[in-house]
């Protein structure tokens, strides 16, 4: 199924671009010139989460966001598990896509919430076309705090997966618990208009399982990640509020993996740093990789 929404000029005034992949169509956004920057998304999110960092930065950057299959304007095929090495795969496809034909050689990867190990799945395939590396509020191993395996095993269980495809879940609820101020009416809306129905959510009801699912992708990246991207320089972006990925726990694993790096703490920003502190970001990216 194709979702059928045309998101507000003024909060997103970027023209839409698509991808067919192996698995079905993608939509995507390319903005500007510069060092290309790819933005990967996380659950219930899409490419209109960077909206204002892509705003801030294409007069210097060229700014890729793909929606993957099953979020945003993209398609939900049937037959797509939309899994996380499934997500891993298209966006490689479509990075590949992009250096086949655009040079996307030495390109930059962001990465927040699920975008973390996507882009790094993606970036340990590529990593000699890796430049550097954003992440924020993220990770890339096996869970392995209780209470991400407690939301994991909730998430999936009947009732919660009945909330997430029914009542939009997600979007209603853990948006406005991940966000310092509660998102306007209209952002709120372009976050609902793009998950219509029960069979639109698939995706993001298939996200929360992916956390224990997802162990032997997990722990591959646990290992590949230090080993073919640990050299490349970094930067942390870190919203020091985020329930689900507290700065204690990860940071100092993300400091060992990524010894050239630089943090930058966003002292109020809880998880969904984009919406939160988007100014910021783009200052910081600007300053480490501009």
């Amino acid at each position: 199924m194709s979702i059928d929404f045309t998101p507000d000029p003024q909060l997103y005034p970027f023209e839409s671009r698509w991808f067919d992949s192996s698995q079905g169509r993608i939509h995507y956004i390319d903005e500007g010139d510069g060092p290309a920057l790819l933005l990967c998304h996380g659950n219930p999110t899409w490419s209109f989460l960077y909206r204002n960092i892509i705003v801030a930065l294409r007069d210097r950057f060229r700014c890729i966001a793909p929606d993957y299959l099953g979020f945003g304007l993209s398609d939900r095929p049937s037959g797509f598990g939309y899994k996380i090495d499934g997500h891993a795969r298209v966006v490689g496809e479509f990075v590949d896509h992009l250096t086949g034909r655009e040079g996307l050689d030495g390109y930059l990867t962001m990465g927040q919430d699920w975008g973390g190990p996507i882009s790094m799945a993606v970036g340990v395939e590529r990593a000699d076309r890796v430049r550097g590396i954003v992440l924020g509020n993220t990770w890339f191993w096996p869970t392995d705090t209780l209470t991400t395996k407690i939301f994991s095993w909730v998430m999936s269980s009947p009732p919660m997966q009945y909330a997430i495809l029914q009542h939009n879940f997600f979007v209603e609820r853990m948006i406005p618990a991940g966000t310092q101020h509660r998102p306007s009416a209209a952002v709120m809306e372009h976050y609902r208009a793009v998950q219509p129905s029960p069979d639109a959510r698939k995706g993001v009801a298939e996200m929360p399982k992916q956390l224990l699912a997802a162990h032997p992708l997990l722990t591959r990246l646990a290992r590949e990640v230090p080993a073919k991207l640990g050299a490349k320089p970094a930067l942390f972006v870190w919203g020091m509020k985020d329930f689900a990925f507290r700065p204690g726990p990860t940071l100092p694993r993300m400091r060992t993996t990524f010894p050239d790096h630089v943090l930058v703490e966003l002292p109020d920003a809880k998880h969904f740093i984009q919406e939160d502190a988007p100014e910021q970001i783009a200052a910081a990216i600007a300053e480490r990789f501009g």
